[in-house]
């Protein structure tokens, strides 16, 4: 077997997370009497933290003072209803446990906050990663490679022991930046032509092709 490592995204790749971050960040929009954003909007403007998801949602020329109280405001509410509409996508359970039971050691590394990244961990996959990774401070988020080096390290696995699996543009360029090659999966927030225009040689549709490519 070549991977040691499975290191996956969270949003879009194991998670379909969008619902409750849109009806997060329209909550906090509406606490600041500015207009709400469209579920498709929304979705494209994840993938680079939620600071960068508040700044894209908030009307152009907003001050940097007004953009931190949405973000503050957009953390507080995201606590407790991060898990409202959020669920698995079908099938990537069975194939963590599957990759587990091969001996893959499993790890999240996302550029969700922290807190949410491990309450999410805990609440759909239960025994199924062993370390997670998510926006903290003091470290450079995706696509920067320090949270996927945080779990080389971990591990103790070299760069080629281990494969990065995600859904986006920011998923692509951080296998990239640390050196490891990527899986990149058409379930989630991209378009498939997108990705490919990116250099993407494959679009995977199914979670059980995980599983081939740790055979």
């Amino acid at each position: 077997m070549k991977y040691k490592v499975a290191i996956f995204d969270m949003d879009g790749t194991i998670l379909n997370t969008i619902e409750d971050l849109a009806d997060t960040m329209n909550y906090a929009l509406r606490q600041y009497n500015m207009p709400e954003r469209t579920l498709k909007e929304i979705t494209s403007f994840v993938g680079n933290g939620i600071r960068k998801l508040v700044e894209r949602a908030v009307p152009d020329n907003t001050d940097e003072d007004t953009i931190e109280k949405v973000f503050c405001c957009f953390h507080e509410y995201y606590k407790d209803h991060c898990a409202i509409k959020t669920r698995p996508y079908d099938g990537v359970c069975q194939v963590i446990a599957t990759l587990k039971k091969k001996g893959v050691r499993t790890a999240v590394v996302s550029n969700k906050a922290d807190y949410a990244v491990k309450s999410l961990c805990d609440d759909y996959f239960e025994g199924l990663f062993e370390y997670s990774v998510g926006d903290k401070e003091g470290q450079r988020r995706k696509p920067y490679p320090d949270g996927v080096n945080e779990v080389l390290n971990y591990f103790g696995v070299k760069q080629n022991e281990a494969v990065y699996i995600g859904d986006s543009e920011v998923d692509y360029a951080t296998a990239q930046n640390a050196n490891l090659e990527a899986i990149i999966v058409g379930w989630g927030f991209r378009d498939e032509d997108f990705l490919l225009s990116l250099g993407v040689k494959k679009v995977i549709h199914n979670p059980e092709e995980i599983i081939d490519i740790f055979s």
